[in-house]
């Protein structure tokens, strides 16, 4: 709506100027969201480090003046994962074409991810090798997601001994990418171009590492979803990724591998170390996915934390 239409809505006169924005892209128009952030008693973001992001100029999209005229009213919420859904232990797609269930402990990701890796490349078609680190992508294919950096990557990539398996869908000249990839890798690249959700969780529990380079990233799900099935991240450092990932530097608790600016040798650096650990100190590599495995990911946390901004926002005045 443009900004002198806001007696649409049947609203007193003096309300119009919470809905006044000045857009960066569009210019001045009327912002529903803008006059619910003003009207708050508390805004809650899906994880710290995107309320953060929320506030700046680059990451608010217009709205970050209204954000930092009250900053204390704003905060952040990791999501939390359904354990029902997805686990390990009992996931309901990983009991038949030769996937297994395993437990949360280093013999059951040991014995149980050796079997979801070997029965993922039969039923993609690729070879089975237990030595090749396979990589996943789980997601959109936009320019948000980032496949862009991983499609960019394909020499480096395909110079390693590895397998990459897209599950994704999206703009047309990004899937010609990924089926161009395939088709000159047929031994080392897949592409699920769809969504299935069996696929997406027998991707999850047969890959090595799963790559989330998102540009930005609110909270994220699929990297929750890895760590508790001992699938190592390597994503870029942005909203939820940086909360939930903890760069691993040999000498940390680490739980994934992050690089901190949106671009390509970025992400070929930080890919680069979760291999390397890989090959050359799998038992450190394994410690890494088990903690992840052992991380508090449901929502038992998050709805605390809920909890006690309801009540704040309750006895606020």
């Amino acid at each position: 709506l443009e900004p002198d239409e806001v007696w649409k809505f049947g609203l007193p006169d003096h309300h119009t100027g919470a809905f006044y924005l000045d857009d960066p892209v569009k210019g001045p128009c009327c912002n529903i969201l803008k006059a619910g952030i003003d009207y708050a008693t508390k805004v809650i973001a899906v994880s710290p480090a995107y309320a953060w992001e929320l506030s700046t100029d680059e990451g608010g999209w217009g709205l970050a003046p209204t954000i930092r005229s009250d900053p204390a009213k704003l905060s952040g919420i990791v999501n939390g994962i359904d354990f029902d859904i997805w686990s390990p232990e009992h996931d309901r797609f990983l009991q038949s074409d030769g996937y297994q269930t395993y437990g949360t402990c280093l013999e059951g990701l040991w014995t149980g991810k050796q079997a979801c890796k070997a029965a993922l490349q039969r039923q993609l078609g690729l070879p089975e090798q237990h030595d090749t680190i396979t990589l996943g992508f789980i997601g959109r294919l936009d320019q948000q997601k980032g496949v862009d950096f991983i499609l960019d990557s394909e020499e480096f990539l395909m110079s390693h001994n590895v397998q990459v398996i897209f599950l994704a869908s999206g703009t047309p000249d990004l899937q010609d990418r990924i089926y161009d990839m395939e088709c000159r890798n047929r031994d080392k690249v897949r592409a699920w171009i769809g969504y299935s959700e069996e696929m997406a969780h027998r991707i999850t529990a047969g890959c090595d590492i799963l790559m989330m380079p998102s540009r930005y990233e609110p909270c994220g799900l699929n990297q929750l979803y890895a760590m508790h099935y001992g699938t190592v991240p390597v994503v870029h450092a942005v909203g939820g990724l940086r909360d939930t990932v903890l760069h691993y530097d040999a000498e940390n608790a680490g739980t994934g591998w992050t690089f901190e600016h949106a671009a390509t040798d970025q992400f070929q650096w930080a890919l680069g170390q979760a291999m390397w650990t890989y090959w050359e100190h799998r038992d450190a590599f394994m410690e890494v996915a088990l903690r992840g495995m052992h991380k508090d990911l449901g929502w038992d946390h998050a709805a605390s934390e809920y909890e006690q901004k309801f009540i704040e926002a309750k006895y606020a005045h």
